[in-house]
């Protein structure tokens, strides 16, 4: 089988957006494209959860209000006694400093004072009975308030407390929907790239395949036939055999996107990277240095061939320096090549382009 090496440049791409928008329910392309497919779907299983839990909070309202009723009323007995005991004591206190006969002038003084503090208690709390009643069971009756209120409102408005309750859930899901559409571009890359990958996975051992190839160059390398200067370059799949080294570009392009002229090229884009490639591994003055078998007629060149692969169709045309396929001509035209590497000379040459793509 195939030695694979990287993470798909597309699949890399979409994780990195989900997470940016704090996503991080899926852990694979196909979750992504099966919440696309039953959205309709969590969003009714989401209006069903919350009709579940209002009906479920409207029968314990039900069971919670005649409960907290007697609760209020046991509170209320038990207030009505502690304040009646509270007046009676003080009335007490004060028959016992009337009948006080002390002829002493300032013992008198002092009884007086204290009948007056009596009365003056007694009367303070005979006028705040009820108020004082009411702050002793305020906590309990508001709270009976608002769960009568919710049971009205769920009772009458049933319908609407399930929209309330699922808003933010909804929303959400909403914000997610948004978000992974506007990703679909590299939803339907990633697509085809697995395509490819799975496809290649099943040539021999002696392939190796490297998804995602980037490198970047400062100065930029000049490529003085294009008269361009390349500072970086990405391919889909670099795929090194005992043929040689293939750049594989996938598009899972409509017959639509074919005919867009605004889309890049990607022929351009894979002459750039074959450049960059062949400057790097066929260069003497490169920085990587391949130590190949050597051949009595002289040193050996690595061939590179050039490739884009097309999920869904293809155009009718050729193209110079680029050969165009779909995923069910890869394998034939790959196995077409007869081979002219070791593996020792594969294995060399791939674990110098994972230098390079590092």
């Amino acid at each position: 089988m195939c030695r694979t090496y990287n993470t798909i440049g597309s699949l890399t791409t979409l994780k990195s957006h989900l997470k940016r928008n704090n996503i991080h329910d899926f852990t694979s392309l196909k979750e992504v494209i099966d919440f696309q497919k039953s959205y309709s779907i969590l969003q009714q299983e989401l209006i069903s959860h919350h009709g579940s839990r209002i009906e479920q909070e409207k029968n314990s309202l039900n069971i919670d209000l005649p409960n907290l009723d007697r609760t209020i009323e046991v509170q209320r007995h038990e207030s009505i006694l502690r304040l009646t005991n509270e007046i009676d004591k003080l009335k007490q206190q004060l028959n016992i400093a009337t009948i006080n006969t002390s002829k002493n002038f300032l013992h008198k003084i002092i009884c007086r004072l204290k009948q007056r503090d009596y009365k003056r208690k007694i009367k303070f709390k005979e006028n705040n009975f009820d108020s004082e009643l009411e702050k002793s069971i305020s906590a309990l009756t508001y709270n009976y308030q608002v769960k009568m209120n919710r049971y009205q409102f769920i009772a009458s408005h049933f319908n609407e407390a399930v929209k309330q309750s699922a808003r933010y859930a909804l929303s959400e899901l909403e914000r997610k929907k948004t978000t992974i559409d506007s990703l679909n571009n590299f939803i339907y890359g990633a697509l085809g790239e697995q395509k490819v990958v799975k496809t290649l996975e099943t040539l021999s051992d002696e392939y190796f395949l490297i998804n995602d190839f980037t490198v970047s160059f400062s100065p930029a390398i000049y490529n003085r036939q294009e008269n361009d200067y390349i500072q970086s370059v990405q391919i889909d799949h670099i795929l090194v055999g005992p043929s040689g080294i293939f750049i594989i570009e996938t598009k899972n392009w409509s017959e639509k996107s074919l005919a867009n002229l605004s889309l890049r090229s990607p022929v351009e884009q894979i002459k750039r990277t074959n450049f960059v490639l062949f400057y790097l591994l066929n260069n003497t003055k490169s920085d990587y240095h391949l130590s190949l078998d050597s051949h009595h007629w002289g040193n050996k060149k690595i061939p590179i061939k050039n490739l884009i692969v097309l999920t869904n169709t293809k155009p009718q045309e050729e193209f110079q320096y680029v050969k165009v396929l779909t995923v069910n001509e890869l394998l034939s035209y790959v196995n077409y090549f007869k081979p002219i590497f070791s593996p020792v000379e594969t294995k060399r040459i791939t674990e110098m382009l994972l230098r390079i793509n590092e």
